[in-house]
This record gives structure tokens, C-alpha cells and sequence, in this order.
């Protein structure tokens, strides 16, 4: 019997003495850390962050929208404030040419502009996609050469005028405009490009 005792004792101080042997409750481990609303991938905001090649096609074609309006108003606006006829950008068919290929570019951004507003807000509503695509690189390069041609003609002609007239000051301003239109619209001629190869590749 003192035997016994003695044994259940000894059990006893061993389970008090070494408290990492007696299995835990699952009631009192420890809850597992919370994942911080903060730890995100770093690398994947980054990316999620950078502009689309909509968003770039859409600020060229804004662009594009701009200049050659500027380049088309510089001509008619000194034609409408001119109170003594003494010269007119339609008395030079090379102006002519260029303020008649800045509406052209204006109308054609415009529309394109139009396009990429309503392929936001309704996905292929006007025109698919593939279209698109073909129609824009095709006009793309169409719009280009009728920028290179009219600045090219209007140079010579803005050499020979005198340069303290009112109308050769329109000129610089329209072929100036024009030249920064047919920049924005070879840029957007490559994207299109690019869209169209990657569109008949994958």
C-alpha cells in the first residue's frame, strides 16, 4: 500500500516538474495572426497602376484632336478679324491645301476620339474590334502623308510672303500645328501597328 503511494507521488511531481509533456487543449493555443489589410504585392499595384494602351491611344487621339484644330482655326480666324482685304490664305492654294487637310485630320480625330469614348462605355458598339484595327492602321498612314504633303508645300510658300504680315504669322502657326499633328498621329500609326501584328500573331 506505501508502495503504491509512493508511486502515484512520483507521478505526480514528474507531470508537475515537466509541463511540455502533457498534451495542450486546443482551447488555449494560440490563434493564428490575422493577414494585415496592408500586405499586398508590391509588384502587382505596380502594374495595375501603369495606363493601359487605351488610355495612351486615347491622349493621341485628343491630341491629334487639338493641333489640327489649332492648325485649321489659325487660317480661318485671321480670315474672319481681316477688315482691309489685302491678302487671304485662299489666294494661295498651298494654305488652302493645308487648312483643307487639318478639317480632314480634325474630322477623322474626332471620330476616332468618339470611338475610343464609346469602346470604354459600350465595348464594341460601333465598330469590332479586328476592324478597327485595320481602318485606323490604313487611315493612320493615309492622314500622315496628308500632313507631310501639305507642310511640305506651305514651307516655300510661308519663305516668300512677308513675314510681317498678319497672314504669315497664321501660316507658321497652321504648319506648325500641322507638323506637331502628323508627330502624335505617327505615333499613333505604330501603336496601331502594333495592335494590328499582335492581333494576326496571337
Amino acid at each position: 500500500m506505501k508502495e503504491g503511494n509512493v508511486l502515484m507521488i512520483a507521478q505526480r511531481m514528474v507531470s508537475d516538474a515537466s509541463p511540455s509533456l502533457t498534451p495542450r487543449s486546443p482551447a488555449i493555443q494560440p490563434p493564428l495572426p490575422t493577414p494585415s489589410p496592408y500586405s499586398f504585392s508590391v509588384a502587382s499595384t505596380r502594374l495595375s497602376s501603369r495606363p493601359s494602351i487605351h488610355t495612351y491611344d486615347l491622349i493621341l487621339r485628343s491630341l491629334a484632336l487639338l493641333f489640327s484644330f489649332i492648325s485649321a482655326l489659325s487660317l480661318a480666324a485671321q480670315e474672319g478679324t481681316k477688315r482691309k482685304r489685302i491678302s487671304s490664305f485662299y489666294d494661295h492654294p498651298e494654305l488652302t491645301y493645308c487648312f483643307t487637310v487639318s478639317i480632314l485630320v480634325f474630322i477623322y480625330s474626332a471620330f476616332q476620339l468618339f470611338k475610343r469614348v464609346c469602346d470604354i462605355a459600350y465595348r464594341g458598339v460601333l465598330i469590332s474590334d479586328m476592324t478597327s484595327d485595320y481602318l485606323s492602321f490604313i487611315f493612320d498612314q493615309l492622314a500622315g502623308y496628308l500632313l507631310v504633303s501639305s507642310s511640305s508645300v506651305t514651307i516655300p510658300v510661308i519663305q516668300q510672303m512677308n513675314s510681317q504680315s498678319s497672314l504669315w504669322k497664321a501660316a507658321v502657326v497652321a504648319v506648325c500645328m500641322s507638323f506637331s499633328a502628323l508627330m502624335v498621329i505617327a505615333v499613333s500609326a505604330l501603336l496601331s501597328g502594333y495592335k494590328l501584328c499582335k492581333r494576326i500573331i496571337w
